[in-house]
């Protein structure tokens, strides 16, 4: 099965069309024609299957046939990761952490985080993508890039950690996961959180945590941050 994905389209909508771009792929790569059934989510939980009514090359109209809602987990997971120097590296994780499941996502710049600059839109089409390609009606929310201090200032609800790499008194992230709850974990850049971050973070009330027993890469510590929290919640 294929899901399409459409922002615009709620659950009170009867018919609507394809972009340009999507009309063009539905019946010159695909080859559907007029009576065909399509799979749209609008990234919000909604599944609709669609009936094509113009197989036109340019605008293809669709209507609504049949609508189901996905219940969304009872966890929220939010994760604040710093972007890595290789931009390959974070758009892999984005991808991963959606197949995955997790429900938002701040790039956090960091003292040390040598990528300043996020590829927004870039970004959003990965998590489109990764999205229709494990069948979820979920789209996670992408933040804005934000300095580390303007975000470990903002208000937090739930359990909130902080995995990093220097010698202090950490805990095992599988270990103080519970289920059910607002998560919110932060990975640093490759250089690590500094020092005066990880004393500002436990001053928010943030845990100190590890998540494993061999230093991991950045986007490797947040798709392990992700599964554990899913995981857990899966038992």
């Amino acid at each position: 099965m294929q899901l399409f994905y459409n922002s615009e389209i709620t659950e009170n909508t009867k018919q609507f069309t394809f972009s340009k771009e999507e009309s063009k792929h539905i019946v010159k790569v695909l080859r559907k024609k007029s009576g065909d059934i399509m799979h749209i989510t609008n990234g919000t939980g909604w599944f609709f299957s669609a009936k094509i009514l113009s197989d036109n090359i340019k605008k293809c109209d669709a209507e609504i046939t049949t609508k189901q809602f996905q219940e969304q987990s009872k966890y929220r997971l939010h994760l604040a990761v710093a972007p890595t120097k290789m931009n390959d590296r974070y758009e892999w994780f984005l991808e991963k952490a959606t197949e995955i499941g997790i429900q938002e996502i701040t790039p956090i710049i960091c003292d040390h985080s040598e990528r300043k600059v996020i590829k927004q839109e870039r970004f959003e089409k990965i998590l489109q993508s990764a999205m229709k390609q494990s069948l979820s009606c979920y789209l996670p929310k992408l933040n804005s890039a934000i300095t580390f201090k303007d975000f470990i200032n903002q208000d937090f609800k739930g359990d909130l950690f902080m995995a990093h790499c220097e010698e202090t008194n950490k805990k095992s992230l599988k270990k103080v996961l519970k289920q059910n709850q607002n998560t919110t974990i932060l990975i640093g850049p490759e250089g690590d959180f500094s020092t005066k971050e990880i004393e500002v973070a436990i001053a928010k009330e943030f845990i100190p945590v590890t998540l494993g027993e061999t230093r991991l890469r950045t986007e490797t510590a947040a798709i392990v941050a992700c599964h554990s929290v899913a995981f857990v919640n899966e038992i």
